[in-house]
């Protein structure tokens, strides 16, 4: 009887890793809160912030802030850390909301925000992927709004170069997307449609069709990864011109997910903003909280895209006096 024990003892799985208390937030809370909830749940409109779990919804929708996501609530993606619901391509998902750029529009108004992030789900099953759909919430929300910054986060269009310099085309002023984590990690972490090369070569392709448009990206710590990969994928973020890159620690969202392999400490989080800065990225926003769309991105993109604004129209007017 002793021995059996024993064997059921040894064939348990491991205790998974107890979460530190610098990862420990508040629920979502606040008037302000409430508010925005309520309205997005009468519009229909799905954000990133709810779907994946992002611990910052209550500080960012307090302070009025929230990342729409386009197309539904269903991706035809599995990758293995997100949380955001899979469906089958090849069977088809439901049709897009022809009117919701003009719902986003009118959120963000409601909102009176002055940066916003739109992402969307992946969506193969559609022959342009939801390309279009995008560019033309873009173009919706700045004709509503001359003023308003947008930054965008898309999927990887596979690599179509056609459909990514087709959103590219509605002036955007930030182009993101995620490369997540390092090469070596990516068939485990990401979806097999998803290549690391070919997110690399994407942020490439926005800085060729326009030049001077911020392109901005994420990696997820604490999967298992090391610093010497982190730091090739750095050097091969500087390659291809990225301007912004965001560090922030993996968290398990369900038992069906990826394990957290790594609870990466502040200090270190801290070190890799200093090395990613060293390297001379635009801005690096780097802590076991922050998300590819973290408020205190928005604040900085917010200054410096303001401030060149500011300059060009102060060279066309000298241009003009001249």
């Amino acid at each position: 009887m002793e021995n059996s024990d024993q064997n059921k003892a040894s064939v348990q799985k491991p205790a998974p890793l107890r979460k530190p208390d610098w990862l420990k937030v508040r629920a979502p809370q606040g008037e302000n809160y409430s508010r925005i909830k309520n309205m997005l749940g009468e519009l229909k409109l799905a954000t990133v912030c709810q779907e994946a779990r992002c611990p910052n919804m209550g500080e960012c929708w307090s302070g009025g802030t929230a990342t729409f996501m386009l197309m539904g609530e269903v991706c035809t993606r599995g990758c293995k850390f997100c949380n955001v619901k899979t469906g089958n391509a090849k069977i088809g998902l439901p049709p897009v909301d022809d009117l919701e750029p003009e719902k986003v529009a009118y959120s963000i108004s409601q909102m009176k925000l002055k940066y916003v992030v739109i992402t969307s789900v992946d969506r193969d099953d559609m022959p342009d992927q939801g390309s279009d759909h995008f560019a033309r919430t873009v173009k919706t929300v700045k004709k509503l709004d001359p003023n308003l910054i947008v930054e965008i986060l898309t999927p990887d269009f596979r690599g179509d170069e056609n459909l990514i310099r087709h959103l590219a085309d509605a002036k955007p002023d930030v182009f993101a997307h995620n490369i997540e984590t390092v090469e070596r990690l990516t068939p485990s972490v990401r979806d097999p449609r998803a290549k690391y090369k070919q997110s690399m070569r994407l942020l490439q392709a926005v800085k060729e069709f326009h030049p001077a448009m911020y392109t901005k990206t994420s990696i997820m710590l604490g999967l298992g990864e090391t610093d010497s990969e982190v730091i090739q994928t750095l050097k091969d973020l500087r390659a291809v011109g990225c301007d912004v890159v965001t560090f922030g620690q993996y968290l398990q969202p369900t038992e069906k997910h990826l394990k957290v392999i790594e609870y990466v400490t502040p200090e270190k989080f801290a070190e890799w903003q200093t090395i990613a800065e060293g390297m001379g990225f635009l801005y690096v926003a780097s802590g076991p909280l922050v998300r590819s769309s973290y408020r205190a991105g928005e604040f900085f993109m917010h200054g410096i895209i303001e401030k060149n604004k500011k300059l060009q129209n102060s060279t066309t007017q000298s241009e003009e006096t001249i």
